[in-house]
């Protein structure tokens, strides 16, 4: 098992054994975060694997399925993007190897993490990547994303998310994920296919299941799930956006 600093090559080794290749752009950039968090995590216990090899396996193998997914979504040419409960930077900080698009801001409350984000940032030079130190109640910005990883049950997050909504969508009103109707009309009290136009922010969660335990809440609709292998099985994402 691999206990030391991980090198590029030790990184692009592991990650093609996941079925990822990886640039040597994106190889050198999480052997730099997988370094960090290996050595803060010693002190601040940050995430539960104690090895970058089970770091790498286990957590950032879930931000290259994310990248693919966002690059499939019909979205601004420069989204503003809000990451709530950014934590120890899964998935924002290395999703930003794999997607750089807009600008992507962190939201984390704790200083010692936030600190460690910041750290990452400056030394990974990531592009259009910020960090707010702050509770979520702070943030007034509206977003083109709202992405969670375990921030809030999926149902409160999309009204903590419909408080970062446009008034309009950007670019002519071109607002709804592509795909979107098709994957929704299988969705019991989805609104998706009938018409009716989608719009911001787009609200994407990681689940466990293919689908929400429920009716999606009123003002949303779920447009796409998206299954990825994660852990060993199969994890997804869903994809709501608010309804118009």
């Amino acid at each position: 098992m691999a206990t030391g600093n991980p090198s590029p090559p030790d990184v692009a080794d592991a990650a093609l054994k996941l079925g990822r290749t990886l640039t040597a752009e994106q190889s050198s950039g999480l052997a730099t975060y997988l370094g960090l968090l290996q050595t803060w995590n010693r002190k601040t216990n940050l995430v539960g694997p104690r090895v970058w090899s089970q770091m790498l396996s286990e957590l950032v193998a879930d931000s290259w399925h994310l990248a693919e997914l966002l690059g499939e979504l019909d979205l601004p040419g420069s989204p503003v993007t809000l990451d709530f409960g950014a934590g120890a930077g899964i998935p924002g900080i290395p999703l930003r190897l794999f997607w750089k698009a807009g600008r992507y801001v962190m939201i984390e409350p704790r200083a010692i993490r936030a600190g460690f984000l910041r750290q990452c940032v400056a030394m990974m030079r990531l592009p259009g990547t910020e960090v707010f130190e702050g509770r979520a109640e702070a943030v007034r910005e509206s977003a083109d994303i709202c992405l969670s990883r375990a921030f809030q049950p999926w149902r409160e997050f999309l009204k903590t998310a419909s408080g970062h909504g446009r008034q309009t969508a950007p670019e002519g009103g071109k607002s709804a994920p592509r795909g979107s109707r098709e994957a929704s009309l299988d969705e019991p009290g989805s609104k998706a296919g009938s018409g009716e136009a989608l719009g911001y922010p787009v609200v994407v969660v990681f689940a466990n299941e293919a689908s929400p335990d429920g009716p999606v809440p009123e003002g949303f609709v779920l447009a796409r799930s998206k299954a990825y292998p994660s852990r060993g099985g199969m994890g997804y994402f869903w994809v709501f956006a608010p309804s118009i």
